[in-house]
Formats: C-alpha cells, structure tokens, sequence
C-alpha cells in the first residue's frame, strides 16, 4: 500500500523573536532549575507544557505585584513602562527577551506621543504587544481592529498610524489609502514584521502544492488563525490542528500528497511529531 507522501513547510516555525525568547529561558531552567515568566511565553500550549516541565513558572500581572526579589522573563510580546515600575519596586530582575523589532516600534510611538501626534494603531484589542504599545501612550492611543471600527471615532485632520507587527501589510497599506481618499492627511509608519507578513504569500504557495494541508498552531495564536485562514483558502482540504493527537485518519486517501505548515507560534519540533504521525498512518 501506497504511503502518504509528507512535506514540512521550511519556512513555517517559530519567528527570531521567540527563538530568542525560549533560548534565553532554557539557558536560565538549566542553569538555576526554575524561572518566572510573564505570561505565556509563546502562543503555543504543547510548547508552554513543555517548558513548565522544566521549571518555567507562568505568572500574570497580578502575581508580579506580589512577587518580590526574583528574575522575571519578559516574553517577545514586550511590555508597558509599569511592567519595569513595579520590578524597581519589587526589587525584580527583569530578563528582558522582549523582540528587537517590537522594542523599535515601542520607541518610535513614544516618540511621536512625545510630540502630541494623535496616535492611531491598528492591532488586536488586548494583545499583549498591543498593550505593551498602548503603555508608550499612557494609554491614550486609539486601538482599532478594522476600517470601519476606525470610522466610529471623530478622528483629526491629520493621523499618525502605527500597526501591531504581526499585522497584514496589505491591511495596513489598505487602511492608509482609505484614509487618504477621505480627505485625511496619513503619516503611515510601517513597523510590519516582514517575517511574519511575508508568510502570506509563502503559505500561499506551499498550500497549492498539496492534496492536503495540515495546519498546526496554538489554539490562542492570533497569528495562528490569519495564516490558517489563508491556507484554507487557497486549499479547501486543510485542517487545523494543535497536535499529532488530533489527526483523523479519515482525512486522508491512499498516496496522498500532505503539506505541513504552521504559525509562527508553532515549534518545529511539534510540526515533525505530526509528519511521524502521519508516515504511521
């Protein structure tokens, strides 16, 4: 009998910015058995479990307050300037992993805060990034998730417009020019992570080259449902899943062509556990 003939997507797996994060907190569960961070590390339960088995501590905001004289890991998402208030006050050592192009965009919308620029920023309400861009505001930014969401506020004459990074540059660029068309004036500061944008196009492709697409991710990842999506629609037969558990048997027909691919959440090692899986079937 025929197998299924199984591919992993090169391109697929964990951005820089979590790769940096998750060696900086195996570097330290190695060296002293244990290490608090703030929030979960990555958007990604199996690889969350796989850590906390080796001593990562996941704490939220609340905690933080009442912990005091600890080192605390600063996840890729990044935070608010009263995350670094309270470790001062907690006598907390912060093991900052916050990702570089994140920290970068923080700075640039401090900036422009910091010369009264109305600041408009296009993400996720409550995402940890998002909020950790709102904190460079004193929370006085304007958060929206689409156009027409954007529409409901009285907006000024002139708009300074940020994005979260993981965002669609088409989206972004999309938004801009609507704007413009309306008669408002637009400083568009493009702070879209390429790596995470550019995997559109590469999902794209990759998905059009399979009988069937597996889609592995965390159920949280936002990240995780856009490029999801994307596979779906340029290949129908895709199904979502969080791990090799979930496959069903009965998605798949004898010789097969399957694609495995993920977001950007998703660790490789998760993705190969799902292609032995499916070379077992």
């Amino acid at each position: 009998m025929q197998r299924l003939n199984v591919t992993i997507d090169a391109n697929s797996g964990f951005c820089f910015g979590v790769v940096y994060a998750i060696q900086m907190a195996e570097d330290i569960l190695a060296e002293q058995g244990y290490l608090y961070c703030l929030g979960d590390i990555v958007h990604n339960d199996v690889e969350v479990e796989r850590l906390q088995q080796r001593g990562l501590r996941i704490i939220d905001h609340q905690q933080l307050r009442e912990l005091h004289h600890e080192a605390v890991l600063i996840r890729a998402h990044g935070e608010p300037p009263e995350t670094y208030q309270v470790a001062m006050q907690n006598n907390l050592t912060l093991i900052d992993a916050s990702c570089p192009v994140v920290l970068k965009l923080q700075n640039r919308i401090k900036s422009s805060y910091d010369k009264s620029e109305q600041i408009y920023i296009y993400g996720k309400h409550g995402h940890a990034e998002v909020l950790g861009l709102l904190g460079q505001t004193s929370n006085n930014a304007v958060v929206f998730e689409n156009m027409e969401e954007l529409l409901q506020h009285e907006l000024p004459p002139k708009i300074t417009l940020y994005s979260q990074t993981t965002k669609s540059t088409d989206s972004f660029y999309n938004i801009k020019n609507q704007l413009e068309a309306k008669g408002f004036e637009v400083d568009a500061n493009d702070t879209i992570c390429r790596q995470v944008s550019n995997r559109d196009k590469e999902l794209r492709s990759f998905a059009a080259k399979f009988d069937k697409v597996i889609f592995v991710s965390g159920t949280k990842s936002s990240n995780g449902r856009v490029l999801y999506e994307v596979c779906k629609n340029t290949n129908p037969n895709t199904y979502f899943i969080s791990k090799a558990e979930e496959l069903q048997p009965e998605w798949f027909a004898t010789g097969d062509t399957v694609g495995i691919c993920g977001a950007t959440s998703t660790p490789m090692w998760l993705m190969e556990q799902v292609r032995d899986e499916l070379v077992k079937l």
